[in-house]
């Protein structure tokens, strides 16, 4: 069965800015399915924006377990037929602690989200992908993914790199996927692009955040939703391009 009605996946999507990017594409008229490892937050976010008219539904996904992406694969499969967007937002962080000081068991768990997450959903929803006339992948990474603001001293993120050793670099691998992804889809009309929604005040960083995750979802929206114009294999924050 497919649906002419567009669908977009969001992960991590029962909070901050990936509940309020299921927001805004829903008041667009697409079938948003928030993507959540749990349940109760999940059918709650989902619950939330069916308030305001939204068509939202909860689909239970742990981008970590194979099992549940693969299950969520197939339930969007068998409801929908296609996937039109999708949005790999689920993402941790860990420290603050010195580079020296971090081990490698505390990477390699924030990897397991921020990486190697986004490789087996995309996998996996690849084929629905596929079916779309126009499907849309954004990933979500960050600016302090940028290798370029790394190297350069003077940055005004320099005191992150400093200290957030596991999460800066799980982005940047997230940008080289994210590229290499947006080259073997390019001539299938699949865009695939990186973005950052800024510093915005979510769980992830304690609320400390200067900027709502109302205004982060803003550029993801934008990529989403993006025509056969856009832009693929490129690196956006709301006010343009971000060097890698």
């Amino acid at each position: 069965m497919t649906t002419p009605q567009k669908t977009a996946l969001i992960t991590g999507a029962n909070k901050g800015i990936g509940k309020e990017t299921a927001r805004r594409l829903a008041a667009l008229g697409i079938t948003v399915l928030i993507g959540s490892r749990n349940t109760e937050r999940g059918e709650a976010a989902a619950e939330e924006l069916r308030a305001d008219g939204a068509d939202v539904r909860f689909v239970p996904l742990d981008v970590t377990d194979e099992v549940s992406v693969r299950a969520a694969a197939e339930h969007i499969d068998a409801a929908f037929g296609r996937l039109d967007i999708l949005v790999n937002n689920a993402a941790i962080a860990a420290g603050p602690q010195k580079p020296s000081e971090t081990l490698a068991a505390t990477v390699r768990q924030v990897y397991e989200t921020n990486v190697f997450g986004v490789v087996a959903v995309t996998h996996a929803m690849l084929p629905l992908l596929r079916r779309s006339a126009a499907a849309r992948i954004v990933n979500m990474s960050s600016e302090l993914g940028s290798l370029a603001h790394q190297a350069d001293p003077g940055s005004p993120w320099s005191a992150y790199y400093s200290i957030l050793l596991p999460y800066c670099t799980s982005k940047s691998a997230l940008n080289a996927v994210t590229v290499l992804y947006a080259n073997e889809l390019r001539p299938e009309g699949i865009l695939v692009n990186a973005v950052s929604p800024g510093y915005c005040a979510t769980d992830l960083n304690r609320h400390s955040g200067t900027r709502t995750p109302e205004e982060g979802a803003a550029v993801v929206v934008d990529l989403a939703t993006a025509g056969e114009d856009g832009p693929t294999g490129a690196f956006f924050a709301e006010d343009g391009p971000i060097p890698w």
